[in-house]
């Protein structure tokens, strides 16, 4: 298995990461906080009382996972690619692979990533959502003390199942998603590129950052199951499983509340993926 996949997905994941969190942290905040009004007013409040870096709590945890989430995607992606069409990802150009293939190497991907990312993720996510600033004099101190204490005190609260709370609707969110967000990159990539030749960075950024867009469309509902789901042991409240969160969910604030941080997400989307693509196809074409 070509190992450069693996490597250039770290490095353009590490760099979407930073790009693209504090965007995370606000749409986290919307969708499991009801004290906010909107993303202005969440981005103004998380400021006011935090400072800035109030929208990079979480941060640490993913850019030290990162190595193995997003190379996981792209090398698993990459390599399920190969294994169904026998071309290396130099000569896709000339031999371009169908969607069909392109939306099941995709979600291969998306699978083994959701897999690797659940701890990661249910640990940003509750980070995420402490609001108390820090070295505040007077001020309560927060629960967790950082990423390693946050997942040990998981694991003594709620035992090893708990850091994989929400994985399942983490799971059926990327599996699909991902293969949609792959194709939607190759088919925009094909659309304005000569047949044969290389993307320019110009259309590696569009494509890339319209595949962010149209992936996380189809990916928000579940996004916010998912994010209610990991909160849930942090509030006490214990849903019954994915169907009840969803019924609870839009019995209490109406079937909008499975689009809330649509909009976040999709201005996050549009510039973490441009520079994610763009990253990751330059590094292949400087190693290849």
């Amino acid at each position: 298995m070509p190992a450069e996949e693996f490597v250039a997905g770290w490095i353009s994941g590490a760099l979407g990461l930073v790009l693209g969190h504090p965007f995370d942290t606000v749409k986290v905040r919307l969708q499991t906080q009801t004290t906010y009004r909107g993303i202005v007013d969440c981005m103004v409040k998380t400021y006011r009382h935090e400072s800035l870096l109030g929208f990079f709590k979480g941060m640490s945890f993913p850019i030290a996972s990162i190595a193995v989430v997003n190379s996981v995607l792209f090398g698993v992606y990459s390599n399920a690619l190969l294994a169904l069409t026998a071309t290396s990802h130099q000569e896709r150009r000339a031999q371009p692979p169908s969607y069909t293939h392109v939306f099941i190497a995709g979600c291969t991907g998306g699978f083994l990533q959701a897999y690797c990312l659940a701890p990661f993720d249910l640990i940003k996510v509750r980070l995420q959502n402490q609001t108390e600033p820090r070295a505040k004099p007077g001020s309560p101190p927060p629960r967790y003390r950082g990423p390693m204490h946050c997942a040990a005190s998981i694991f003594q609260a709620e035992g090893p199942r708990g850091l994989f709370r929400g994985a399942w609707a983490l799971t059926l969110r990327d599996t699909p998603t991902l293969g949609i967000y792959f194709v939607t990159y190759e088919w925009l990539c094909r659309q304005f590129t000569p047949d044969g030749q290389t993307p320019s960075s110009g259309t590696v950024l569009v494509a890339g950052g319209f595949a962010g867009i149209t992936s996380w469309v189809a990916a928000t509902p579940l996004d916010v199951i998912k994010s209610r789901m990991q909160m849930a042991g942090l509030k006490q409240r214990a849903y019954g499983g994915l169907l009840d969160c969803m019924v609870s969910s839009a019995r209490q604030e109406g079937l909008g509340v499975f689009f809330r941080g649509l909009t976040i997400n999709s201005a996050r989307a549009f510039p973490v993926n441009a520079v994610t693509f763009l990253s990751y196809e330059h590094l292949l074409l400087s190693w290849g």
